[in-house]
């Protein structure tokens, strides 16, 4: 029988986000002035997987400098200050590196549930901040993200890279409606076949010794298993979930497009259909978001099959991973190129051309070749010394993170949902919105 995703297991850590005193006891501090010729001095904290890759992509420009490395788990934090080229700060705990006053910036890629704390307890510190997606594990953590941004005038760039890519820039500037007409559908997707066995079955053991489980931790608890971190976090509801993990980008673009805040309601459905592992995330999941505006986003999360979502054809092979149907014709969008397929007339229509088919490719743009996650770095740079907002600001972030986390919702208490943007709450039901926060477990405060 498909195994039900329960309240109970969707977040074990209760249903109140406390706000009190921070265990970082630090007073906001002016940043460092930067001249025209100083290199920001940033450190990264969370140096496994994408923050080995941030590392990289970050390296690329000549504003930084490469001032310290943080992380939990002292094997992965020794490789990689071995394999930086200069030899950085080592430290084992961020608030260390928070509480330094030589640090400009600090890029967060650790575990989502640690986002919303290390963000605050940072600009509380006159850090700027790169936090990777998704912003935070509940709605209420994103929205003091943002006002913490905004409380200490830092900035905060979310890692919704593609914000800054060449052709999903020129995609926003030429208007998708423009186009193709209505767009009176979006659909997105996560997908790949993890059957049999999943993440696989594990029993709670004592961590390895380099790894500081407790700090790993931190605001929430649980034993140790060997299936949880350092990456398979991202299969436990208790810590992350795919539609936030890798969904969020897509629906970050489709939300930009459409110039929207939020939907007006949510339906999911799904569960462990198929694949046999010790996942509290569906293996198959489909996701209704209603606009006022008279539009549909459809999200799919497909772990139990891989095969293209689209139709394929020989040049194109698979038509784009995600796409945005109007009246006129499709856009279809991958990370390099835009392919517009026009309409053909349907029943009772005269015939005849719309939209003209059309290839944008980004190799044709300024800038359409270089690596898209350094120039959101760059990006993010450029906004530490101008003070102006960055390709996706903390509050653009917050709001698309907050589709993501109001579907896995709507998915625990098994019905749609109308939601209140404004208020950020769900209308009419108490029992969905106490999953909008939880509480934090000792000594662990978020305080703006």
């Amino acid at each position: 029988m498909p195994e039900k995703i329960t309240r109970r297991r969707f977040h074990q850590a209760g249903t109140t986000l406390a706000f009190g005193l921070a265990a970082l006891q630090t007073q906001t501090s002016g940043a460092r002035i930067l001249g025209a010729n100083d290199r920001i001095r940033t450190a990264f904290i969370g140096t496994a997987n994408r923050g080995r890759q941030l590392i990289g992509a970050f390296s690329k420009s000549p504003d930084m400098e490469l001032a310290a490395l943080c992380d939990v788990d002292s094997a992965v934090l020794e490789q990689a200050w071995e394999n930086a080229g200069q030899k950085p700060i080592k430290e084992h705990d961020f608030r260390d590196i928070l509480a330094r006053d030589d640090i400009d910036a600090v890029v967060l890629a650790t575990p989502d549930h640690w986002h919303a704390w290390q963000t605050v307890a940072a600009c509380r510190a006159g850090k700027d901040v790169y936090v990777e997606k998704p912003l935070s594990t509940t709605v209420k953590e994103g929205r003091a993200m943002v006002e913490a941004a905004r409380k200490y005038d830092r900035i905060v760039q979310v890692g919704t890279h593609r914000r800054s890519g060449a052709i999903f820039r020129k995609m926003a500037e030429l208007g998708v409606d423009q186009k193709v007409g209505k767009t009176t559908v979006a659909r997105c997707w996560h997908k790949g076949n993890m059957f049999p066995n999943g993440i696989g079955r594990a029993k709670p053991t004592t961590p390895p010794e380099n790894l500081d489980w407790d700090l790993w931790l931190g605001p929430q608890s649980r034993d140790y298993q060997e299936n949880i971190a350092p990456y398979k976090f991202r299969w436990w509801n208790q810590f992350s979930s795919q539609i936030a993990n890798n969904g969020v980008h897509f629906i970050d673009l489709i939300r930009w497009y459409w110039n929207e805040t939020a939907p007006a309601s949510v339906c999911a459905m799904g569960g462990v259909f198929a694949v046999d592992d010790d996942r509290t995330i569906p293996d198959t999941m489909s996701v209704c978001y209603q606009f006022a505006s008279g539009r549909l986003l459809l999200f799919d999360q497909f772990e139990a099959n891989g095969n293209p979502m689209m139709a394929t054809d020989e040049k194109y092979q698979e038509l784009g991973y995600f796409e945005m149907r109007g009246t006129q014709g499709t856009c279809y969008f991958y990370d390099h190129r835009c392919l517009i397929k026009p309409e053909k007339p349907g029943q009772f229509q005269e015939k005849g051309p719309r939209a003209p088919e059309e290839e944008i490719r980004s190799g044709d743009l300024p800038n359409g070749n270089l690596d898209i996650t350094a120039q959101h770095a760059q990006n993010f740079f450029d906004c530490i010394r101008t003070r102006q907002k960055p390709n996706a600001d903390v509050e653009e972030g917050h709001r698309s993170t907050t589709m993501s986390l109001i579907a896995n919702i709507s998915l625990a208490v098994e019905r749609r949902l109308e939601w209140d943007a404004q208020k950020e709450e769900f209308i009419g039901d108490e029992e969905a919105n106490r999953y909008l926060s939880y509480e934090y477990r000792e000594p662990w405060k978020l305080e703006v």
